[in-house]
């Protein structure tokens, strides 16, 4: 009688561990996953992908685009957590191409957020390239499909005012803050 107790008490617990791995963290960023969403997801399923928050930026004519093709999520608390931009605009059944992660909740497996500085992003992946645009120094990190933007006031002078210098990744400072952390599945 006992091995049977065991038994069924072994069975439970491995289901319940297996219903647990199934469990989807709602803000882990992982390659063409951010949270509920996915590479996959069409604009049209927002809503329900976002049932328990606000989508914003919506137009009378259409519910889902507006003019700037962006559509703003925020927690009914109020909170912007991402700003999403569909690939083709005024098609509710566009994927998605670009999202914007402003809520520093949403992590990748090794920690980095929007909240995270240059030696996190330098520390935990390989650099593609960086472009030095006028007043930002763009990191790619095309395997988490992710760029990320460097204010310039950040870099030392000698950047700041010019576009033809090329910057290395030892030209930015560890401390250098994220200004913006996109993520591009235009590449899918």
């Amino acid at each position: 009688m006992k091995k049977i107790f065991f038994k069924a008490l072994l069975v439970l617990l491995i289901i319940t561990s297996c219903k647990k791995e199934q469990q989807q963290n709602p803000f882990e960023i992982a390659t063409n996953r951010i949270g509920l969403l996915t590479n996959e997801i069409q604009v049209n399923e927002l809503d329900s992908i976002f049932a328990n928050d606000s989508i914003a930026k919506r137009t009378a004519g259409d519910q889902y685009l507006n003019s700037t093709n962006e559509i703003e999520i925020f927690e009914k608390g109020g909170a912007k957590l991402l700003v999403i931009e569909p690939k083709t605009e005024a098609d509710p059944s566009s994927t998605i191409e670009n999202i914007q992660i402003i809520d520093p909740r949403y992590k990748t497996v090794s920690g980095l957020s929007s909240h995270s500085t240059f030696k996190d992003i330098n520390d935990n992946y390989t650099i593609s390239k960086i472009n030095n645009t006028l007043s930002t120094a763009v990191i790619f990190v095309d395997s988490i499909q992710a760029y990320f933007t460097i204010d310039k006031k950040e870099l030392p002078q000698k950047f700041r005012q010019s576009t033809d210098i090329e910057i290395q990744t030892t030209d930015i400072p560890e401390s250098a803050k994220i200004k913006h952390f996109w993520i591009n599945w235009d590449a899918n």
